[in-house]
């Protein structure tokens, strides 16, 4: 899919971290990297992954296209080498991210084509998606 405009720019959220009852803001950036593809960035306070070496700063940089499955819209996020599925929902000016859980299917992936059917079949048989609860971005707002 093209990149669509109406993504592009800074987006906010307030997030509580597991057992805790603070909020902290966390920030998403998205820019066009060509006519289908976006550089993508997670900014904020995100300690406990500095032990996964994938933030630099404090930042989380990579890639990501958008994909649509079964009417849904996924963005792939490609971060060190590693690919992550989040469902994107654009509604009333708020954005939200919600990336699928890693066990969201019991099979062996091996290319594109598998995995628009394993998440086309999660889709069609949970009541609710397992989406990754400490991961999800949701309803943020557009920010300067």
């Amino acid at each position: 899919m093209y990149v669509e405009d109406a993504l592009i720019g800074k987006w906010a959220t307030l997030i509580k971290k597991e057992g805790s009852e603070k909020e902290e803001p966390v920030k998403l950036t998205l820019s066009k990297k060509n006519e289908t593809e976006y550089f993508i960035s997670f900014t904020g306070a995100m300690d406990e992954l500095r032990s996964f070496n994938i933030i630099a700063a404090d930042s989380i940089n990579g890639t990501a296209f958008m994909s649509t499955v079964g009417g849904n819209q996924f963005l792939n996020i490609s971060i060190k080498s590693q690919v992550y599925i989040a469902e994107l929902k654009l509604k009333n000016d708020k954005l939200s991210l919600l990336p699928l859980v890693e066990h969201f299917t019991s099979k062996m992936v091996q290319n594109n084509a598998a995995l628009r059917i394993c998440v086309d079949f999660h889709y069609k048989t949970r009541v609710h998606p397992m989406f990754d609860e400490a991961f999800c971005l949701k309803d943020m707002v557009r920010v300067n």
